[in-house]
């Protein structure tokens, strides 16, 4: 390639380029969304490790389900049901909670195409922003019920108390 038209591609390249200031508020603006990604990662911990655990605990109970007899017996069939139903759970609560962190990724990512292509897209940022925030809302409700279902397991039974 001659020099001079890769000094003229690179003036056209200089030319439209957003200025260092543009692109710093442009990452200023992301920063919010990049602090909920932490906090989604956070919840994401969270409920894998409750996932783990609920998992250990049905294989527990799987093991000793055969050799259970009478009340024990079936207990140990309520207590399966209700792991299964909680797996279900959090499963929904880290779909939505992904699908959050996907949502986020693409508000910042727009953020940049918006101010480095020039294009009025903030209806779509604002949209693509709101349904990250609705989606993790879900997500917390789902991690809300999952906990709530997860204390009827460890509730004392009447029949130990006497």
């Amino acid at each position: 390639m001659p020099p001079f038209v890769a000094a003229g591609i690179l003036f056209a390249v200089l030319q439209y380029s957003p200025a260092v200031s543009t692109i710093a508020q442009t990452i200023q603006l992301s920063l919010s969304p990049v602090f909920m990604l932490a906090g989604i990662g956070a919840l994401l911990n969270v409920l894998t490790g409750r996932l783990a655990r609920v998992i250990d605990r049905a294989r527990v109970l799987e093991g000793l389900h055969p050799r259970s007899h009478g009340p024990e017996h079936d207990r140990h069939v309520w207590e399966l049901r209700l792991l299964d139903r909680r797996i279900v759970i959090i499963n929904r609560a880290l779909y939505l909670a992904v699908f959050s962190a996907v949502m986020t990724c693409s508000v910042v990512a727009l953020l940049f195409i918006a101010e480095l292509a020039g294009l009025r897209i903030g209806q779509f940022v604002a949209t693509a922003f709101v349904l990250s925030m609705v989606l993790l809302i879900a997500a917390l409700i789902s991690f809300l019920v999952e906990v709530r279902m997860s204390l009827r397991a460890v509730e004392v039974r009447e029949e130990l108390l006497r």
